[in-house]
């Protein structure tokens, strides 16, 4: 550690304030101005010295006034995702109600999602101001602690004063949601497997298609049959809504533990879109079930994932819902072979979902509540 860092861990109000250009020019010149005051024993220079030592004196004052009583909040929305811009709002408030602030900047750190820095030129006493900001959070996960720094060059510039301020609000970041190519063409199959799956007995109309070897004769659509000239049937679609069940292992090995977070992210946006299409999803894993919507909401699932960690359990176990869709993903060699044979059944491996770069340049978005 270097003799500045142990200095500012000792000492830490001696580096709330850095000293100017402006500031050492004017420290400069109270040094010559003594000098020549103390060489030329003349009291218009000594005068002169103790003004300029009091305006040094009453800028350090009013900076650190300015800087006292504000309050600062996020306004986030209630979903968050991982790796996407967030559209938030930061409200900012002063508490005193005999003097107003001048010259806020308010920068964020890193880990508090806000990496960008605003500026208020005033900020009346007792008023409150709100301003738009993007936030960012790199990974999914629970975010406890987040550093903001209240920074003022008023009134005379000659030195930059510094507060840090530290909130700690419990903020949950869901898997990110954006869909990776590898995850679209996933989302694309899957959906042409329930398309598939949809036809059936019932009552609402599907489509007419050519009649097959067979088949009942009731069906028979005879006005499109008389335009065609050939046996066309009216098909139906089921009554009961498509399932689609979708497993995570959590036995994963040391050498997969990157793969696991695409699996993730993988179940995550495959269980949100799917929802947004009105399929009903039953996900689980060794340690905990959800069937959305009959026991909850989409939310429930994406909260869940948002902590979830691979750890050492029993083996995961087969969905016992007949008819339905079935989604795995498992690091398990083991289980990829055993489920291999059902065409019911997808496997998704680290051989049949790699691992892809997240690409580092955010994309806008906003979580609709």
């Amino acid at each position: 550690m270097s003799p500045l860092r142990k200095l500012r861990r000792l000492w830490p109000g001696a580096f709330r304030q850095n000293v100017t250009r402006t500031g050492l020019m004017f420290a400069f010149g109270i040094v010559l101005l003594a000098f020549a005051a103390v060489l030329s024993a003349n009291n218009l220079l000594f005068l002169v010295l103790a003004a300029m030592l009091g305006v040094l004196g009453i800028s350090g004052f009013v900076s650190k006034l300015g800087l006292s009583g504000l309050e600062i909040d996020i306004l986030l929305p209630e979903h968050l995702s991982a790796r996407r811009k967030i559209r938030a709002a930061v409200r900012l408030r002063n508490l005193k109600h005999w003097m107003s602030s001048f010259a806020i900047q308010v920068t964020g750190s890193a880990e508090s999602g806000f990496d960008c820095s605003l500026f208020f030129p005033l900020i009346p006493r007792g008023a409150t101001l709100e301003e738009p900001v993007e936030l960012f959070f790199p990974h999914r996960g629970r975010w406890r602690e987040r550093s903001f720094a209240f920074t003022t060059r008023f009134p005379f510039g000659f030195a930059e004063r510094r507060e840090e301020v530290t909130t700690r609000h419990d903020i949950l970041v869901y898997p990110c949601l954006d869909g990776r190519p590898e995850f679209e063409e996933l989302l694309a199959s899957i959906s042409g497997d329930l398309e598939a799956r949809r036809r059936g007995p019932g009552h609402d109309f599907y489509r007419i298609r050519p009649y097959e070897a067979l088949e009942s004769a009731r069906h028979v659509d005879w006005k499109a049959t008389a335009h065609t000239g050939a046996l066309q049937v009216r098909e139906f679609a089921r009554e009961e809504d498509q399932e689609v069940s979708i497993a995570l292992d959590l036995n994963v090995p040391d050498d997969a533990l990157a793969w696991f977070e695409a699996a993730v992210d993988c179940a995550a946006f495959l269980c949100y879109r799917l929802n947004l299409r009105g399929a009903r999803l039953r996900f689980h894993t060794q340690e905990a079930s959800f069937v959305v919507p009959t026991e909850g909401t989409i939310y429930m699932i994406l909260e869940y994932l948002a902590l979830v960690t691979p750890r050492a359990s029993a083996e995961l176990a087969a969905s016992t819902k007949s008819g339905c869709l079935e989604i795995v993903l498992t690091a398990n060699t083991r289980n990829a072979g055993e489920g291999a044979g059902d065409s019911g059944v997808r496997m998704l491996t680290p051989a049949t979902l790699p691992v892809a770069v997240p690409s580092a340049r955010p994309v806008s978005w906003f979580v609709q509540t």
